[in-house]
């Protein structure tokens, strides 16, 4: 955890960031730039073991400047501190060759005369999140202040090693999970030094940074260079971070639900005191899940110990979650801190990194003195996501699924997207692809998806396909998620009006395509991938592909047919024509392929391979998506698909997963049963009265509660049943067609790059009123029950009969 130096004059701990700040995030630095500052670390310390580090540096200022400017950077990570109140953290997220820095300006923040930056740099060594690349631990600063008013690194640093602060590892109690979001945190007060932040402090334990390059008898080994340098010293390739800074909010930590000792129940409204040698436990509840910085204030309690749990959810006592209301005997289980009071007064803990809970438990054993909660404070972090986009319709499961599936959506959005803040944070295709589709919709916000776009093809291996997720230090491959990666790059072109990032990408399409093709037989079949050619869950240790006896799958070539369609469109518009043609020419005999190995004229649906022995909903998705299944057998194919619940496999047919029903809302539109896309939300309406906050992971008893993938009933609320789709790339005209199901009405809004595209629907009989209104120079065509009317800038009214 993260102790703060404070007194009554600091305990303002958030700074609203200034408007110079959010300007240089949008407008950051060039991908290439001349550094005048050297990386620092200490001089002993094991530089690619478990450390964490404070640096400070004294500055001196006759009056404070209107702007401060300071680029920061640290492996892994920093929190920057300007006397004595947080000034920003970071670095995001990215690869040694891809090594992100921040802009931050610490104007508001300086005062005349003495000041002190400060800040905490840690690595957790092995103990990292499997996302978190590194090469050691080490921490540059430059200034655009020089001389006297500058405080670039290296000159004039100092750096010490906190002892006091380390990561808890986990440990064999019973509790199985893959967990790649790292570790919980160990506070020993008595070994931290509490006053690193006060100027005044200068025990032996501080002593000059200097270069963390070791092994290099060169001098310039140390200095700073952009990513695109021709000889980069070290392993640190410098590119500004495009994404403004996370949120950093005050929030609730919950609320107490069970208490051992009475007083506890005041707790953390109020201060409240654990008699000496006494054990006990407190448990709080937030009533939704949020990602957050938890920041506990003690006092007294010498010998005490506190062991802080985080818990989406409360577990039985065979490990199995219920209705996430549930308190009853069940009890917290996952990632825990660990405080150990030293008897000062005040001590103030935040963690170096967010948690993820619903529930918050506190296990308490006292000593020989009682121990004071002065307080508990979070503060809420996420990707600044502003929620631009509303939908309402009289319906009040509706409402609540897009609430839980916009929760859901933000805390798996952080510096990178994330399948799920509590397990994993990791950033994959699959899952990414709908995250990013979502951002554009409610938030009208690309900055995240186009980094998250530009990681996967820097992931490429020499091979050509990318990795399955990253950024990450462990390497996997799932080879059908680069396909979904060019679908990505083509929604891309679609939604936003800059093609530039989609062209850039063509390089990788065209990479990914041709390894493809090593492994596309004669008869357009895909034959078995290596590495782990992942499609979609569908029970347990159940997944999809499947393949035939000699090795051939229709699941894994029906996304390699989606992804030459894509590219073909991406090549057309953008790149080669001829590639364009080849690849239209490649889709056709795919297609055909697949049809006439596949298709099982006699059930009417497609088999998961030529040995026509096992039957999916998803490649019946896919084939109707992409137009394998005859045009007159695709309505009557998802008419009986549909009502088929995940996680089940009737009759034998394995059913799609909740992520893999965004394919199933693709293929309903796509063979005009849009009408029918609100009643396969029963899956989603299922889960309300578990009292989920935020959507799972898997149907059943799954390992997550907040999986993004499971959160596109908020994309297809607006882009299916509001029917608002881009008509033509860089959605420069607009398509909308409705599709209410029962509704009776709706009002909806989506924010175009133009402004807000608004519209309001009535049933009349068996027609509809529409009023739209676009914006900026925006037209297009409404679509009612076959027939089409076009809408043009401003204000439209139709009554479509």
């Amino acid at each position: 955890m993260r102790p703060i130096f404070r007194c009554l004059a600091l305990l303002a701990a958030v700074v609203v960031l200034p408007a110079f700040l959010q300007a240089q995030a949008v407008q950051p630095d060039p991908q290439q730039r001349e550094w005048k500052a050297s990386w620092i670390s200490h001089p002993t310390v094991p530089l690619k073991d478990v450390a964490v580090l404070h640096f400070r540096r004294a500055l001196t200022l006759d009056k404070v400047p209107a702007s401060y400017p300071v680029r920061v950077s640290a492996d892994n990570r920093y929190v920057l501190y300007v006397n004595g109140r947080r000034a920003g953290d970071g670095p995001a997220r990215g690869d040694l060759g891809h090594w992100r820095y921040e802009l931050l300006d610490l104007a508001p923040l300086l005062k005349p005369g003495a000041n002190l930056i400060t800040a905490t740099v840690w690595n957790f060594g092995i103990y990292a999140p499997v996302a978190q690349f590194t090469d050691r631990t080490a921490f540059l600063l430059e200034s655009e202040a020089a001389g006297a008013t500058g405080i670039s690194t290296p000159e004039g640093w100092q750096v010490e090693l906190e002892p006091g602060q380390r990561p808890v590892p986990r440990v064999a109690n019973g509790f199985y999970e893959y967990m790649a979001s790292g570790t919980g945190e160990q506070l020993d007060a008595a070994s931290y030094d509490w006053s690193w932040q006060d100027p005044a402090a200068n025990g032996p334990a501080w002593v000059p940074a200097v270069s963390p390059m070791r092994e290099s008898i060169f001098p310039s080994s140390a200095h700073a260079e952009s990513a695109l340098a021709s000889d980069s010293p070290n392993f640190w390739g410098l590119v500004p971070d495009r994404l403004p800074p996370m949120e950093y909010a005050p929030t609730t930590p919950g609320a107490p639900v069970r208490a051992d000792l009475a007083a506890l129940k005041a707790f953390p409204a109020s201060a409240t005191t654990v008699p000496a040698s006494s054990h006990v436990h407190l448990l709080l509840d937030r009533k939704a899940l949020i990602t957050a910085y938890p920041l506990l204030t003690v006092s007294g309690g010498k010998g005490s110990r506190i062991r802080i749990t985080y818990s989406e959810a409360l577990y039985d006592k065979d490990q199995h979650k219920g209705d996430r209301d549930e308190v009853a005997d069940r009890h917290s289980i996952g990632i825990s801190d660990i405080v150990l009071p030293d008897g000062g007064e005040h001590r103030a803990f935040e963690t170096l990194w967010w948690r993820t809970w619903r529930y918050l438990d506190m296990d308490i054993e006292t000593a020989a003195e009682p121990l004071t909660l002065d307080s508990l404070e979070a503060h809420f972090t996420a990707y600044p996501f502003q929620e631009k986009a509303h939908f309402e319709a009289n319906d009040p499961d509706l409402a609540k699924i897009w609430e839980v599936s916009w929760r859901t959506a933000r805390l798996d959005a952080h510096e990178t997207y994330m399948d799920t803040p509590y397990y994993e944070q990791l950033q994959y295709v699959g899952d990414t692809r709908v995250q990013a589709l979502i951002s554009y919709a409610v938030a009208g916000d690309d900055r995240l998806a186009r980094q998250a776009m530009e990681a996967f093809d820097n992931s490429r291996i020499p091979e050509g396909i990318t990795r399955s997720r990253y950024p990450t230090m462990l390497p996997q491959n799932i080879p059908t998620f680069s396909l979904l990666w060019i679908g990505m790059v083509r929604d891309w072109w679609m939604y936003r009006p800059d093609p530039e990032p989609a062209r850039d990408s063509l390089p990788g399409t065209r990479a990914v395509l041709g390894w493809f093709a090593k492994y596309e037989q004669p008869d357009g079949l895909l034959r078995k991938l290596p590495w782990w050619s992942f499609v979609d869950w569908v029970g347990e240790k159940q997944e999809i592909p499947t393949y035939s006896a000699n090795g051939e799958s229709c699941a894994t070539t029906l996304e390699y047919l989606g992804a030459l369609n894509d590219a073909a469109d991406l090549e057309k518009a953008l790149g080669d024509p001829v590639l364009a043609v080849r690849y239209t020419e490649r889709a056709a005999h795919v297609r055909s392929g697949i049809y006439s190995q596949c298709w099982d004229a006699a059930k009417g649906m497609l088999a998961d391979s030529p040995d026509k022995n096992i039957f999916s909903q998803q490649s019946n998705i896919l084939a109707v998506l992409y137009d394998v299944a005859p045009k007159e057998r695709q309505a009557p194919l998802l008419e009986q698909l549909t009502a088929m619940e995940p996680g089940t496999s009737p009759n034998g047919m394995m059913s799609a997963s909740y992520y893999f029903r965004f394919y199933l809302s693709r293929a309903l539109e796509h063979a005009g049963l849009g009408d029918t896309y609100l009643r396969s939300l029963d899956p989603w309406r299922k889960l309300l009265p578990l009292h989920f906050s935020t959507w799972p992971e898997v149907p059943g008893d799954t390992r997550s509660d907040s999986h993004a993938w499971t959160a596109h009933p908020i994309y297809d609320l607006l882009t299916l049943v509001a029917g608002i789709e881009p008509a033509s790339p860089g959605f420069a005209t607009v398509r909308i067609a409705p599709h209410l199901g029962a509704l009776p009405s709706l009002t909806a809004s989506y924010p175009h790059p133009e402004g807000p595209i608004t519209v309001a629907y009535k049933r009349q009989g068996s027609g509809l009123n529409a009023t739209i209104t676009l914006s900026g120079k925006l037209a297009g065509t409404f679509v009612f029950n076959g027939k089409s009317w076009p809408l043009n800038p401003g204000l439209n009214t139709i009554e479509a009969r």
